[in-house]
């Protein structure tokens, strides 16, 4: 086990861990960072995706070899108070229902506003199949990440 120094949410943190333990492992058990969920553990289901430098990804198919030098932000890492468009738009749409999925989608939305302030529903949709939900929020799903879209592109107050 070596020491590695990974960026989670603006700050710098060491682990010793095996150069081969998933990032969704070290950021749950090792940083008590457990808003990151861990679904499938292949990569296919979307609860553990998160950031890297501003890109979704699944945490569970990242090794810690491969997380060095790279800026990560977990759910708990959008807004230290939950303000993030994409978190109250979450809410205010009462996506969740049992909200085991909803980190990981909020995060996969997040990167999709980044690249596209302005989305289809076309897009929308195809972004936001990768991810699993399985109470069925889709429609909710797109109609909070128009409302986030539209809080990001409205002026602050």
């Amino acid at each position: 086990m070596e020491k590695t120094e990974l960026t989670i949410n603006g700050a710098k943190h060491v682990v010793q861990v095996d150069d081969d333990t998933p990032l969704l492992w070290i950021l749950r058990d090792t940083l008590g960072l457990t808003g990151t969920k861990f679904g499938c553990g292949v990569g296919v289901c979307g609860a553990c995706t998160v950031l890297a430098d501003g890109q979704a990804v699944r945490s569970c198919q990242i090794p810690c070899s491969a997380a060095a030098g790279r800026n990560f932000t977990t759910i708990e890492g959008l807004s230290p108070n939950g303000s993030h468009p994409c978190q109250r738009a979450w809410l205010e749409e009462e996506v969740a229902q049992c909200g085991f999925c909803q980190p990981g989608m909020i995060m996969t939305a997040c990167a999709l506003l980044r690249e596209n302030p302005n989305p289809t529903d076309g897009l929308i949709d195809k972004v936001m199949s990768d991810s699993v939900c399985r109470c069925g929020t889709y429609p909710r799903m797109r109609r909070a990440i128009w409302r986030a879209a539209e809080q990001m592109r409205s002026p602050k107050q």
